[in-house]
């Protein structure tokens, strides 16, 4: 009886044992099967920013506004992607975007882009990527650009748009060290006046006047201040001018002239034409000191020089020679 139930109960403790690790060894068993279908359904990652693999092999590209996310779109290419991911972060974080490639703004050729960019609001931008029409709206403001800039041209080489205003010879001071450029005051007031509550307040005998943009012949904008000097009495213009001075080489004897377009706006121009003599390039200004009422400063080749003739009014006078320094004069007999 006692081996019996001794052996009735070592049956009975084996298949206990049984039953309770069968369960141990299914949920084994279903934990490798769920990681090796996980291990099966995961997708490699992007090496890219914003970059997402999908199912079906393709790419999306997302970005993140105010901790929500903002899809951008689906694509073929990985580098597709990346780049539209780019171009959002650019619109959507300006200059401190993180992006994939180098960025527009440290780029010079890629400014209309940049321009093109920023010209269109954050819902645009992902519409046109979402649709993939981002590149040929931005081809399309290209040819717009294109045609806006050579009407601009034609409107400003074309002479009876603009109204020839006045010219201003440049003297040393004009491009000293003073910065500025002293106006006639029949010009000035006529073509430039300046209200007369701006006339009456001055800081320190100069009053503040106003500012003035001028177009150049490459369609930059020069922003000159433009005010009246009590102290010397006279119209300038300063702030800018010794950097267009710099810019466009001024010398002296140089002429400014300043046009009014006749459209409209009304824009003003400025122009610089160099000094030209009869001889060819730009001759520097004689050097002169008189004596008696002579220039006695060394002059060209052909001078002159004393002779003991009388001319019919008994005066002496001079004979071309290349001896002295002395060009003309007549003297006392």
């Amino acid at each position: 009886m006692v081996s019996s139930n001794c052996i009735d109960e070592s049956s009975t403790i084996s298949t206990d044992l049984s039953l309770s690790s069968a369960p141990k060894r299914q949920r084994v068993e279903n934990t490798e099967a769920g990681a090796e279908v996980e291990s099966r359904g995961k997708l490699p990652s992007s090496q890219y920013k914003g970059v997402v693999p999908q199912p079906n092999g393709r790419w999306g590209a997302q970005i993140y506004e105010k901790h929500q996310r903002v899809w951008l779109g689906t694509f073929n290419h990985e580098r597709d992607a990346a780049r539209a991911y780019d171009v959002a972060a650019q619109r959507f974080r300006g200059r401190d975007a993180a992006t994939n490639f180098p960025p527009l703004f440290a780029d010079p050729d890629a400014s209309q882009e940049l321009a093109f960019v920023f010209s269109c609001s954050k819902a645009e931008v992902v519409d046109m990527l979402r649709k993939h029409t981002y590149l040929e709206e931005l081809q399309q403001s290209y040819r717009r650009f294109q045609q806006l800039s050579s009407s601009v041209a034609v409107c400003y080489n074309e002479k009876p748009l603009r109204e020839h205003l006045f010219d201003k010879a440049v003297t040393p001071s004009d491009v000293g060290k003073l910065n500025r450029l002293v106006i006639p005051k029949q010009h000035a007031e006529k073509h430039f006046p300046l209200p007369s509550a701006q006339e009456e307040e001055s800081v320190a005998g100069c009053p503040k006047g106003m500012l003035l943009n001028f177009h150049d012949a490459d369609g930059k904008v020069w922003r000159f201040r433009y005010s009246y000097w009590n102290s010397s009495q006279s119209y300038v213009l300063t702030k800018g001018w010794s950097r267009f001075v710099k810019e466009k080489g001024l010398k002296v004897g140089d002429t400014v002239r300043f046009y009014r377009s006749k459209a409209a706006e009304s824009h003003l121009y400025i122009e610089c034409r160099p000094f030209v003599s009869c001889g060819g390039p730009q001759k520097e200004f004689a050097r002169m000191v008189r004596l008696f009422g002579v220039n006695i400063a060394k002059a060209p080749a052909s001078t002159a020089t004393l002779t003991g003739n009388l001319n019919d009014n008994g005066k002496r006078t001079l004979e071309k020679s290349d001896d002295l320094w002395f060009k003309q004069c007549v003297l006392g007999s």
